[in-house]
């Protein structure tokens, strides 16, 4: 709402108004070249999918920690089986070692004889103890052995799933990244040989990341950071990005039927822009917070387009649309503004 260019009408009979719009290949839809806004939304499509695919390799970097946790776990596991295995298998290591270390059978001689001494008692005894043990010892040095190859398999299970996940994820998402690139470096090559500085990390003060349309929606109307809007050809005015790219695909059709850019007086409006308006054109102007153009979604043109029935304003109403530009309803009666212009994407995804 509300233009900073003079308020100058000109009344027509609709009849008339067909009349002063020059007829041109330009204004047909046959002619709309749709290449700005086709770059866009793959672009932005291109970097929502990486987005998506980089918060799943975040994911499941943090599963493979968790994995690795367990993986650790089983590892100190198979410590203590290995130190198990070693213990039950000690005594059956001593029983052999005490049979083989024996220089003779003299101890057990007397036992064999009859005269059967306290000392050689006791050395029997302790044989009968260990060769009657021998199964149970058998046994348990089965089972954590058993306990340890199981763990160990598990460990290794475990450390080739992690690797071969994550090695997955992370060549789609290189894969994405390339091809996320390859858009937006087709679609800030188009921008920059029309003059629109580009830059798609957002770094520089006037520069434009065509991927953070979306983006834009989080901040509060008026406060959207610079970063997240886009410079038009007309120095001065942004937008965000979809509607800026829009925008400078339909001044290029305009340049060609008009032989000059479109005129704006307003575009993108911080909240401080907002209030400065409306309280200095009460009437003409939306409440500070409420503006489309604390969206980055609206205009105000000049160069002829704010009057009514003129040939600009006949230009961009019949072939606004084809880049999601039109003249809202309420701007036909009240309040009569004919410089106002919005942006909306459904008109372009429709096509």
């Amino acid at each position: 709402m509300t233009s900073l260019a003079s308020l100058q009408f000109v009344s027509a009979a609709p009849a008339q108004a067909t009349a002063v719009v020059k007829k041109s290949p330009v204004a047909t839809a046959a002619a709309w070249d749709p290449k700005l806004s086709d770059l866009r939304r793959q672009a932005e499509k291109a970097a929502t999918e990486l987005e998506e695919a980089t918060k799943a390799l975040k994911q499941r970097q943090s599963k493979i920690r968790t994995s690795q946790k367990q993986l650790e776990g089983k590892l100190r596991a198979l410590e203590v089986a290995e130190q198990a295995l070693a213990k039950v298998r000690q005594p059956l290591s001593e029983v052999v070692s005490l049979i083989y270390q024996q220089p003779s059978a003299n101890d057990f001689a007397p036992f064999l004889s009859g005269d059967s001494t306290a000392e050689a008692l006791r050395g029997m005894g302790l044989v009968t103890h260990l060769v009657g043990g021998r199964n149970e010892v058998i046994a348990e040095s089965n089972r954590a052995y058993s306990a340890r190859e199981k763990l160990a398999a598990e460990a290794q299970e475990l450390r080739a799933d992690n690797l071969l996940s994550e090695a997955q994820l992370a060549a789609e998402v290189d894969t994405l990244r390339k091809r996320s690139d390859r858009v937006v470096k087709s679609l800030t090559q188009a921008l920059l040989k029309m003059g629109i500085k580009v830059d798609k990390l957002g770094k520089a003060a006037f520069s434009c990341d065509p991927t953070k349309a979306a983006s834009a929606n989080e901040f509060p109307n008026g406060l959207i950071p610079k970063a997240y809007l886009c410079p038009l050809q007309q120095p001065g005015h942004t937008l965000r990005a979809d509607a800026a790219i829009a925008f400078i695909s339909m001044n290029e059709a305009y340049k060609k039927q008009f032989g000059t850019q479109i005129c704006v007086t307003d575009a993108y409006r911080d909240l401080a822009e907002q209030q400065s308006v409306y309280y200095r054109r009460p009437g003409f102007a939306a409440v500070p917070g409420r503006s489309n153009h604390g969206l980055g979604l609206a205009l105000d043109l000049c160069g002829g387009v704010q009057n009514f029935r003129s040939p600009q304003f006949n230009w961009i109403e019949a072939n606004g649309k084809k880049y999601g530009w039109f003249h809202p309803d309420w701007a036909y009666t009240n309040p009569f503004e004919p410089w106002h212009w919005e942006y909306d994407p459904k008109l372009t995804a429709a096509r």
